[in-house]
């Protein structure tokens, strides 16, 4: 069973950084993506942001110019590195890796922007 395991979220104040990672074990299958979903308060999760094998990234509109997402092939291991982050950003931030035709989901990380 893939195992995804996530660090990097805290708190912060508006305007600063935080990076996020995403390390993966377990995987059988080529990984043809990985990438970050997040859910705020009383709302569903969204799209953040992905990178497939290739390189290929999206982003959400919400992040596009203050996120970056990266990837290691090697380590199988994603990061999200978050620049002036705003107090919408606040939520839980789910880590995913697409495999085997399968989605395989983190435990999730708390990321909270003061104002």
């Amino acid at each position: 069973q893939v195992q995804l395991v996530e660090s990097g979220g805290g708190l912060v104040q508006a305007g600063g950084s935080l990076r996020l990672s995403c390390a993966a074990s377990g995987s059988i299958f080529s990984v043809n993506a990985m990438g970050w979903h997040r859910q705020a308060p009383g709302k569903q999760r969204q799209l953040v942001a992905d990178v497939t094998s290739s390189g290929s990234t999206n982003y959400a509109d919400s992040v596009k110019g203050r996120f970056t997402i990266s990837r290691d092939n090697a380590k199988n291991t994603v990061y999200l590195q978050m620049n002036s982050l705003k107090p919408e950003d606040t939520g839980v931030y789910y880590c995913y890796e697409y495999e085997g035709f399968q989605y395989y989901w983190g435990q999730g990380t708390q990321v909270t922007v003061s104002s």
